[in-house]
């Protein structure tokens, strides 16, 4: 009895130590991990919060660097010659600054002291070191008090002028409203799991949420600091020291109650740190909670261990996946964040399909009527004009780097606007086909057709415009195009173009149209959800239009359209436009847009014919036959494709019946004529004409229906006669160089191929001295690079060794072509291969050395 009662004993013991001992085990397990569920996820909220701190000071830099470049804009462009303070300079300062939003602007002296030129004066809470910084040649950032206590934000550039009291000024500050960098970084969204403050290294605020009543960020720690375990003032001391070092700090605290995570970094060009929060309650309480009702379900199955085992196994695994999955969701959330300025380059399909349309759309034409030479030659030359704005785009893409820091630069050359808006019609003709939009073009008084300018940016500027107008324009929806012509302000060496864009699309709010050239912003509305686009095409094309010293302006209404409006200045080519004269023929224009009859009439009678016009097809049949009663018939008539009421094929049916096949009709259109060729030839079409009617369109166009004999072409290629002359061409992909042998053969030039840079060295070397007159020379190749190949011939003991080396290659940056020069060689060509580029370049290499 006394062992059965032992065993008893033992038995019962040892359950009651089992039980006793896998309740203590399990709930060290359950306390073990749920502290590194907690340290998980403080570290997956360090890894999002540190990610949220980069992106609002990346946002910041961009917002600083662009408010910096308006201020280092309005030195580089100041109108006043000399560096001499005037009240002149001034009253352009004030103009311009309030122009660019700057609610101030002050000359800032070696002193520290300011002197306003506009608004309330202001004072630097920091004077030592925003003084030291602009002595020292950077910009910065700091707050301004002004003389009633009012704070604001102060952006200085170094800056000098001599002044009337002959005090040396060292920067030019300009002066925000520090509301303006709280909304630009979205501190404190509604509705966000975080929010952030900006202070100081002493721990004032520079920036603070409504709820907050204390001055200081360290006064407001030790006022609500709740943690035992680590005191306020060693947070506020290991803070200090993280902000002393400029390193990041992360640290975890309690506050009402409630564990919440900070983070701290610094904010670039100031001396200012953003510290964000973001609290952990509804995270503590499913952490507390699962743990309390795992320890409960441990003690109540201690009776059957194995089952409770199993169960608590089975429980316990779904919950940790569970958890797993959502910190797993919020890190990738954090990723995402981080990566969103980058992600952008792959939606802008916005900009990129536009060209690329064309390319396809053209392509297919051509496979389809490729036993019309005349229509494959056509669809080739738009397929070029497509791919050379596509290949602008791709650069644009490459270099975004170079746009956002401000240093993107302009590549000014002699720029036709005939063919630039030629360009972009036949680029975007195949989305307004497929919507059945109806197109205009419109040319008003434009004397001035060849300027100076960045035709690639002056493409980018139009055809974003366009894209935009085609977008939100409903199918069947009406788009316009003009161009105007006015006196220049910047004397008769410039002439000023204005570039309008208008639709009768979906249109703006007043609330969007106050943000539309911002980065990444596109109207929150259901009506434009279902649209494609970045946000960016319209902060770039404001940009490039900043750059080319323009305005644009933008007029709206939800349902009514919108209009875009571009001022430009262009300097005038110095080349001589051709003497543009036809016969003294009488001539009728048949439009439905008046102005642009009045405006085609002013050009013919500038290029010696008398024109009259007419509105709508009725009208133009009632003038034909007036004339032709009289016997003096129209020489010819111009007749657009799409007018109200009776349209222009069957105008030029009645105008036929009265007139016969004497008299040239030729149809003018902002359309693709192919589709209705057929039709209008048989209907008496002579020729077409394709929108807009510069003056010289239409002096091309209609001068071989004058009788002369003279042929009227426009060169495709420079007339230079290259035949005797050797090239040896260093190319290492047989496909370029099957290109290149194609292209420059056609010029007369005799080839010979080197595979790589070794080879080209090795031939140039074995061969006669004078034998090669040139060598085109890519730069990435294998065994021996262009740069080394280059180098190598130039340290030749040959008198030859001297001849021209010209880089063929597809590294086209500034800097790539710097380089070229550097190591000896005489020009630059960029792939994919300009035969007009290489002729002029060869002649001057070869011709006229």
């Amino acid at each position: 009895m006394k062992k059965r009662d032992k065993i008893t004993r033992f038995l019962i013991t040892s359950l009651i130590f089992v039980c006793a001992f896998c309740i203590a085990v399990f709930a060290f397990l359950i306390k073990y991990i749920n502290r590194q569920n907690e340290e998980t996820i403080e570290q997956i909220g360090n890894t999002y919060m540190a990610g949220m701190n980069e992106r609002i000071s990346k946002h910041f830099e961009t917002m600083v660097d662009l408010r910096m470049t308006q201020l280092s804009t309005l030195v580089d462009t100041m109108p006043i010659a000399g560096d001499t303070d005037s009240e002149e300079l001034r009253e352009w300062l004030e103009y311009s600054g309030k122009a660019r939003g700057f609610e101030g602007l002050a000359y800032y002296f070696d002193d520290g002291s300011f002197e306003m030129i506009y608004g309330e004066k202001v004072e630097s809470s920091s004077a030592e070191a925003f003084l030291d910084s602009m002595k020292n040649g950077e910009n910065m950032v700091s707050v301004g008090v002004g003389e009633n206590g009012e704070r604001s934000a102060i952006m200085g550039i170094p800056f000098t002028i001599d002044t009337k009291d002959g005090k040396e000024c060292v920067a030019l500050v300009g002066k925000l409203p520090l509301e303006y960098i709280s909304q630009t970084l979205s501190l404190n969204e509604e509705e966000s799991m975080i929010y952030s403050f900006v202070i100081r290294i002493d721990g004032s605020f520079v920036i603070r949420s409504s709820d907050v009543s204390r001055d200081n960020y360290f006064n407001r720690v030790k006022d609500l600091y709740e943690d035992d375990e680590i005191g306020a003032d060693q947070v506020i001391e290991e803070l200090k020291a993280c902000m002393e070092k400029d390193e990041d700090y992360a640290a975890m605290i309690k506050i009402y109650g409630e564990r919440r995570q900070i983070y701290c970094s610094s904010l670039p060009a100031s001396e200012w740190y953003i510290i964000t929060v973001m609290p952990y309650g509804t995270m503590n309480k499913v952490i507390e909670d699962a743990g309390d009702r795992s320890i409960k379900v441990f003690i109540g199955c201690c009776a059957a261990l194995l089952i409770v085992l199993l169960y608590i196994f089975w429980r316990y695994l779904r919950m940790t996946a569970a958890q797993i999955q959502e910190l797993q969701e919020a890190r990738e959330m954090a990723v995402e964040a981080n990566k969103s300025k980058s992600e952008f380059l792959s939606n802008m399909s916005h900009d990129i399909r536009t060209p690329m349309n064309a390319i396809v759309g053209m392509t297919s034409i051509a496979l389809a009527n490729i036993n019309n030479p005349q229509r494959v030659q056509d669809c080739l030359k738009k397929i070029v004009l497509s791919s050379r704005h596509l290949l602008g785009l791709i650069n644009d893409v490459l270099d975004m780097s170079k746009i956002e820091s401000g240093k993107m630069t302009l590549n000014v050359d002699l720029v036709s606007l005939r063919e630039v808006m030629d360009g972009i019609v036949s680029i975007i003709q195949p989305q307004i086909r497929e919507k059945q939009q109806k197109f205009n073009v419109f040319i008003y008084d434009i004397s001035s057709e060849n300027v100076r300018c960045d035709s690639v940016r002056l493409n980018q500027v139009i055809l974003n415009l366009l894209s935009n107008a085609i977008k939100f324009t409903p199918e069947k929806g009406t788009i316009e195009v003009s161009l105007h012509e006015e006196q220049s302000p910047k004397g008769d060496e410039y002439v000023r173009i204005k570039i309008q864009v208008k639709d009768n699309g979906i249109g703006m709010s007043e609330e969007f149209m106050e943000h539309i050239f911002d980065s990444f912003t596109r109207e929150d509305s259901k009506r434009v959800q279902k649209t494609e686009g970045t946000g960016l095409g319209m902060a770039i094309t404001k940009y490039i239009v900043d750059a080319m010293d323009g305005e644009i302006t933008v007029k709206s209404n939800q349902g009514a359209g919108t209009e875009f409006c571009v001022t430009l200045d262009f300097e005038k080519a110095e080349e001589q436009e051709e003497n543009m004269i036809l016969p003294d023929f009488t001539m009728l224009v048949v439009d439905d847009d008046q102005q642009l009859c009045e405006s085609t009439v002013s050009s013919l009678k500038s290029i010696g014919v008398s024109a009259e016009w007419a509105l709508d097809g009725e009208s133009a049949i009632e003038m034909v036959n007036e004339h032709h009663k009289r016997h003096s018939d129209y020489h010819i008539i111009l007749l657009d494709w799409k007018l109200p009421g009776m349209d222009g094929i069957r105008t030029a049916r009645e105008l036929r019946k009265e007139l016969g096949n004497d008299v040239p009709i030729i149809l003018i259109s902002a359309y693709d004529c192919s589709e209705i060729e057929d039709e209008a030839r048989a209907a008496g079409i002579s020729g077409f004409l394709s929108k807009p009617l510069f003056k010289s369109t239409l002096y091309y166009g209609l001068k071989p229906y004058t009788g002369s004999s003279d042929e009227v072409t426009v060169p495709e290629k420079a007339d230079v006669n290259f035949a005797g002359k050797r090239l040896l061409v260093a190319e290492d992909n047989e496909l370029n160089w099957e290109i290149a042998s194609e292209l420059l053969k056609d010029l007369g030039l005799e080839l010979e191929w080197a595979e790589n840079g070794r080879m080209c060295v090795d031939m140039f070397k074995e061969s006669p001295v004078g034998y090669y007159d040139a060598i085109l020379m890519d730069i990435r190749m294998p065994l021996m690079g262009g740069y080394e190949a280059a180098d190598t011939i130039r340290k030749l003991k040959r008198p030859d060794a001297v001849l021209p080396i010209v880089a063929m290659t597809a590294d086209a940056f500034l800097e790539d072509i710097q380089r070229c020069l550097e190591h000896g060689m005489n020009a630059h060509l960029a792939k994919p291969i300009d035969i007009k580029e290489v002729s002029r370049i060869l002649d001057r290499c070869l011709v006229r050395k």
